[in-house]
C-alpha cells in the first residue's frame, strides 16, 4: 500500500513538472517573440505579423524608406546540421530589373529551411570580386545578370555571418546567422536554446540598407541602358 502511494506520489509530481516546464517554455518563447517585434516596429513602424504557423518561424511585413519589405527569423533545426541556428531573413519586396532569379550561397555545404539554392539547376560563371565561398546559381540557364553591380555591394558578407543573397523580380533579400544554439542544453536536452540574443535594430537596418542600395543600383543601371 505504501509502496502504491509513494509511485502514485512520484507521478503526480513528474505530471505537475511537466506542466510547468511546458508552461514556462511557451511563456519564454511569447516573451522572445515580443521582445522580436519590438526591434522590428523600432525600424519598420507599421510592421505587422503575418506569420503562418510553420514551426520555427516568425515573419513580418511592413513599409520601411517607402518601400514594402519582410522580415522573417527561422529556426534551422535540420539533422544534417552540428547545431541548430537562427537565421535572420530581410527583403525589400519591390520589383527589381533581373531577368531571372540569382541566388549566391556562401559555403552551400548543406540543405537549408529558408531557401531554394538547392532546387537551382544552373550554376553561374562567378566574376572576380565576388567571395571565393560563394557559389551562384540560377533557375533559367543562359541568362547574364549585372555581375559587376552586384559585387560592389557585398561588403556585409566580408563578415562570415551573411549567408545568402537572392535577388528576383520581385525583390531583394539577405539572410543572416543571427545564433548557433547552445551547444551543450542542445547535447543533453536536444533543445535549441540561443543564449537570449535578440533581434537588433540596427543590425535589421543595416540590411535593409544595403538590399535597397542593391536594388536601386541595378533598376538605375537598366533605365540607363534602355
Amino acid at each position: 500500500m505504501t509502496s502504491a502511494l509513494l509511485a502514485a506520489a512520484v507521478a503526480l509530481a513528474l505530471v505537475f513538472r511537466l506542466a510547468w516546464l511546458v508552461r514556462a517554455n511557451r511563456n519564454k518563447a511569447m516573451a522572445a517573440l515580443a521582445a522580436d517585434e519590438a526591434s522590428i516596429n523600432a525600424v519598420v513602424t507599421d510592421a505587422t505579423n503575418i506569420s503562418n504557423g510553420t514551426a520555427g518561424v516568425s515573419t513580418w511585413a511592413g513599409s520601411w524608406n517607402g518601400h514594402r519589405v519582410q522580415i522573417r527569423t527561422i529556426v534551422d533545426t535540420l539533422a544534417t546540421r552540428k547545431l541548430p541556428v537562427c537565421w535572420l531573413s530581410v527583403s525589400i519586396t519591390e520589383p527589381v530589373a533581373v531577368p531571372a532569379t540569382f541566388d549566391m550561397m556562401m559555403r552551400p555545404g548543406s540543405p537549408t529551411t529558408f531557401s531554394n539554392f538547392d532546387h537551382l539547376d544552373h550554376t553561374l560563371a562567378k566574376a572576380a570580386d565576388f567571395p571565393a565561398e560563394a557559389v551562384l546559381r540560377t533557375d533559367r540557364k543562359g541568362v547574364r545578370f549585372p555581375q559587376d553591380i552586384i559585387a560592389a555591394h557585398l561588403d556585409l558578407f566580408a563578415s562570415g555571418r551573411a549567408k545568402e543573397l537572392l535577388i528576383t523580380p520581385k525583390g531583394v533579400r539577405i539572410v543572416w546567422l543571427l545564433a548557433e544554439a547552445e551547444r551543450a542544453r542542445y547535447g543533453v536536452f536536444r533543445q535549441a536554446e540561443f543564449g537570449g540574443v535578440m533581434l537588433d535594430p540596427a543590425l535589421i537596418e543595416r540590411l535593409l540598407r544595403s538590399a535597397s542600395a542593391l536594388r536601386d543600383a541595378i533598376n538605375q543601371s537598366e533605365r540607363q541602358a534602355a
